[in-house]
């Protein structure tokens, strides 16, 4: 089994850390699999070679200063393995097999990458190495950094690129939780989630593994994340599942939406779950909600308007902080879904706008962190869908 293991930097927080996943991954070594490791700055490190930079400095010598973090990890994590009969050498910007390339850009160049990392791959069964997260080489051999999160993107990058069967996060947490088990009792490890989930929990403050990391996942690579006390590489912990797909995709039926206006929308605890239950109990289905300031809408089966219309209103007269309810018929949803979408700066203008261009007026746009929802009149709807299908195709 090929894995790329990558500790975080609690897990190599000190040197009874660092130790205990040398012996993690010796353990793997010895059982017949082929590993690569990446491995983070120990503890907080880079974030207190950020703060020390308190002197004017250019991009070149920042990045230097940077990825002293990372760049002592790996001498550590090597030479605990070393001790234990590990054939181990260490990777950083500037070897001969360093793999992680750039362009002029400052984006990764897939092609050089990818045949940099087969090309390490293929020496997995006599060392492991132990490579710089965080860090890459840009066209003139500087050191160039990935971003916040950057030491996940590498190995997940890796882990794509030299056709491993699996990515393994070694963090200070158990996996993905039910909740914050510092805020909640009872909270338990998930043990699949797929990335979609994941990543619209980690834009939301889920701290577990970067976003970024997750595009380079493909459906063959199996991608897992466990806590550095687990101690067995191979078990434990949450899987993730799936890859990101763009897709845009366009509801069959008409929606309707229907609007309750009113100050108890955000004065009173519990009116949207109310006006929801409402729904809920005659079975209606709601297919997407929207909020103002003042008002709720809620978007259903127009075929089930009505009687949809007729309970919302039953709760608005019992509620004297409600003002009244609307409806607006005969409406088209159009969804656009990618893993990338919150990487693109202006993707919602870059969608809207030629939408305007053509005179098609969106009712309104619900986002998420991996998928954007637009709405327009229903006869507007297959002028929209080409449009939107172009634009995502660029």
């Amino acid at each position: 089994m090929r894995v790329v293991a990558k500790f975080g930097g609690t897990s190599l927080g000190s040197g009874d850390r660092i130790n205990r996943a040398a012996d993690s991954i010796a353990k793997a070594v010895e059982e017949g699999n082929e590993i690569a490791v990446v491995a983070s700055a120990m503890g907080s490190t880079t974030d207190d070679l950020i703060e020390d930079i308190t002197f004017e400095a250019d991009e070149a010598d920042r990045a230097e200063i940077i990825s002293m973090g990372e760049r002592t990890s790996v001498r550590m994590l090597k030479a605990a393995l070393a001790a234990r009969g590990v054939n181990a050498t260490f990777l950083e910007p500037g070897d001969e097999e360093w793999p992680v390339v750039t362009n002029e850009l400052g984006e990764v160049d897939v092609e050089t990458t990818r045949a940099r990392a087969q090309k390490l791959a293929a020496e997995l069964d006599d060392t492991v190495p132990v490579i710089t997260g965080f860090l890459a080489e840009d066209p003139e051999g500087n050191v160039a950094t990935l971003g916040r999160g950057g030491s996940d993107t590498t190995a997940v990058m890796l882990g794509n690129y030299m056709d491993s069967d699996e990515v393994v996060i070694v963090t200070d947490v158990e996996g993905i939780m039910t909740g914050d088990p510092r805020v909640v009792e009872g909270a338990r490890n998930v043990g699949r989630i797929t990335v979609d989930e994941l990543r619209n929990l980690s834009f939301r403050g889920a701290e577990v593994i970067a976003p970024s990391a997750l595009s380079y996942k493909d459906g063959d690579l199996d991608v897992r994340v466990t806590h550095y006390q687990h101690g067995d590489l191979l078990t434990g912990g949450t899987r993730i599942e799936g890859q990101f797909e763009n897709l845009v995709d366009m509801r069959e039926e008409p929606l309707s939406c229907l609007t309750v206006a009113g100050r108890a929308i955000r004065n009173r605890p519990g009116i949207l779950a109310d006006l929801s239950t409402s729904l809920r109990d005659a079975e209606i289905n709601i297919d997407a909600v929207a909020s103002g300031m003042d008002s709720v809408t809620f978007y259903v089966d127009s075929t089930r308007a009505e009687e949809a219309e007729t309970l919302l209103h039953d709760e608005v007269v019992t509620e004297d902080t409600l003002s009244s309810v609307t409806v607006n018929d005969e409406i088209a949803v159009i969804r656009v879904t990618g893993g990338e979408l919150p990487n693109q700066p202006g993707v919602i203008q870059g969608i809207v706008s030629p939408l305007a261009d053509a005179d098609i007026n969106v009712i309104d746009i619900i986002t998420s962190a991996t998928s954007v929802a637009l709405f327009v009149a229903w006869d507007d709807r297959e002028d929209a869908l080409d449009i939107i299908q172009n634009q995502v195709q660029e």
